[in-house]
């Protein structure tokens, strides 16, 4: 907003706004009324599950299954096993489709199920190869963590299948 660390910065606070003046510009934000959301505790710290997954193969994979969804319920199924992933969509308007990929994953066999569109909009956030999958059961968040980026995170909520 400044280039100049010489140039003095007014600031006024009132209950509900506050007010930056920097020469001839002025800016004037409403504030929020109560706290910031504990983000922290959604985020759950007990998945101990581990997938591993090439991430543009299992996007192409949910992308294909996914469009005999219907558009109601998109849920893809997935069925975790040693070693692969199933893929799995039932729709009984339009027939069923599965896809098995190839992933590291040597934990119980789990099966879980995601919003497809949920799926796709995090595989393209990720700039890895890899995606890290981490699950604790079918009811329970699931975090997805980007192998390129420590700092990337996504919690993604189950859907019965």
């Amino acid at each position: 907003l400044v280039d100049d660390p010489d140039v003095a910065v007014t600031t006024e606070l009132s209950d509900t706004k506050i007010r930056f003046t920097i020469g001839s510009v002025v800016l004037t934000s409403k504030l929020i009324d109560g706290t910031f959301p504990d983000y922290q505790r959604v985020i759950p710290t007990g998945n101990d599950k581990k997938l591993i997954i090439d991430r543009q193969s299992f996007a192409a994979a949910v992308d294909r299954v996914s469009t005999i969804s219907s558009e109601r319920g998109r849920a893809v199924k997935l069925s975790i096993s040693e070693g692969q992933v199933t893929l799995a969509v039932n729709n009984p308007d339009s027939g069923s489709a599965t896809e098995e990929l190839s992933a590291d994953y040597s934990s119980d066999p789990i099966e879980i199920g995601f919003n497809a569109k949920y799926l796709l909009d995090v595989a393209a956030q990720l700039t890895g190869t890899e995606a890290k999958f981490m699950l604790a059961d079918a009811g329970s968040p699931t975090l997805i963590h980007d192998m390129a980026d420590e700092t990337a995170l996504y919690v993604l909520m189950p859907m019965r299948v």
